[in-house]
């Protein structure tokens, strides 16, 4: 699976076009994906992005849930909300104007990596998501315990 690291603010044209950053063009070809998928987060005002490992991913763990539960009707917006956009010969993507909005996205976009996926951010915006979510971070004291991978490429001791 692709990693997308770092952030990068590129400008938005008059027609809609933003260049994907090279970095994450490199990730999405290593995963032979056949563009950018991007739908509204659900808990953030900015758009979630990724490739087709992780959509289908998402499309799995959908899939694993009970039918017709209310759980699976929520996530399934994902999957109707989302938007597959090529990107052209010049690394751009064209963004779609109601995403735009949602994002309130005009005339520059932060691309900022997640590692398995990425978010498109109005600058500010993000500014402030990272600042808070820094000091929260800080004031909880956040730790993050690192996971070893067994030679077969899965987490330690994941075989049994």
């Amino acid at each position: 699976m692709a990693v997308f690291l770092s952030a990068f603010a590129n400008k938005v044209d008059k027609k809609g076009r933003v260049s994907v950053p090279a970095t994450f063009r490199a990730a999405l070809d290593k995963e032979r994906s056949s563009g950018v998928i991007l739908y509204p987060s659900f808990k953030l005002p900015c758009l979630e992005g990724c490739g087709d490992e992780r959509i289908e991913q998402i499309v799995e763990s959908i899939d694993a849930l009970d039918a017709f539960s209310e759980q699976a009707e929520n996530l399934q917006t994902i999957l109707a909300d989302s938007v597959r956009l090529s990107v052209d010969g010049d690394g751009r993507i064209m963004l779609p104007e109601p995403l735009a909005q949602f994002a309130a996205i005009t005339d520059t976009a932060m691309f900022v990596g997640l590692g398995r996926g990425f978010q498109l951010w109005e600058p500010a915006a993000f500014e402030d998501h990272r600042r808070s979510a820094r000091d929260r971070a800080r004031e909880s004291g956040a730790t993050l315990h690192l996971v070893k991978k067994d030679y077969t490429g899965g987490p330690e001791g994941g075989r049994r």
